[in-house]
């Protein structure tokens, strides 16, 4: 690819990105119900709500009525910022368009565990389940640096890491990680081993650190427990990134 080409692929995946992380708000507030309790389906005020993507507003409350949560400019960039990086790295591959589509359902859960630390069945396992299907897809065009073979193995091994530790400490890591697992290791071990385990250890080292600043400012203890779905996420990122530059 030119370096004209590379560019406008950045900046088309970067509009994306943009347009489809402003429709985030509305999911976001509708999933980030607390555990065990239904998904929102109206406003605060009572309203139903329709449809599962739009703004963070109402339409029925008034103009001065409290948004349903964030408005959509923190999610579009980062949805934006994600999404430009995923097309530098990764170029004309046919596995672009499957990072591309996936990006905005990351960062959806992202939001979603920061606020309930829940991470919704609706979105974690039609995520894995779409991954395995596009990648196997993508397996099939030309150009394409991964294995499909790789990735499903992936998913299965870094699934069954994520449940042992579920399993060995559930106060410690919540199930809903051990589903959202399953598409991260597809992503990662489409680009090989190697890149799964970069990406694994990544997440963990950003958890850690994390947790560590917080007992550093007091602001919580040893075994307090955090949403660890974003830092999934963001090591899978790195992975990919990693895998999508080395290949």
């Amino acid at each position: 690819m030119s370096a004209g080409g590379g560019a406008a692929a950045v900046v088309a995946a970067a509009l994306w990105g943009g347009g489809a992380g402003a429709l985030l708000p509305r999911a976001a507030y509708r999933f980030a119900a607390p555990w065990g309790e239904p998904w929102h389906g109206s406003c605060p005020a009572g309203h139903p709500l329709r449809g599962w993507l739009g703004g963070a507003r109402c339409g029925r409350c008034g103009a001065g009525a409290a948004p349903l949560g964030p408005g959509a400019a923190l999610p579009a960039a980062v949805t934006a910022l994600v999404c430009a990086v995923l097309a530098a790295a990764t170029g004309a591959r046919p596995e672009l368009a499957v990072w591309l589509l996936l990006a905005p359902a990351g960062v959806l859960l992202a939001v979603v565990d920061v606020r309930v630390r829940r991470l919704p069945d609706p979105l974690t396992l039609p995520a894995a389940a779409l991954a395995l299907a596009l990648l196997g897809a993508a397996a099939l065009l030309p150009g394409h640096a991964g294995r499909w073979t790789t990735a499903l193995l992936g998913a299965l091994v870094l699934a069954a890491g994520y449940g042992a530790l579920w399993w060995l400490n559930p106060a410690g890591m919540a199930f809903g990680d051990v589903k959202l697992a399953l598409a991260a290791g597809a992503a990662l071990g489409w680009y090989g081993w190697p890149v799964l385990l970069l990406g694994t250890f990544a997440g963990f080292l950003l958890g850690a650190l994390y947790g560590a600043a917080l007992v550093v400012a007091g602001r919580a203890g040893r075994r307090t427990a955090i949403a660890f779905g974003p830092f999934l996420l963001t090591g899978a990122l790195l992975g990919v990134l990693a895998g999508g530059y080395g290949a």
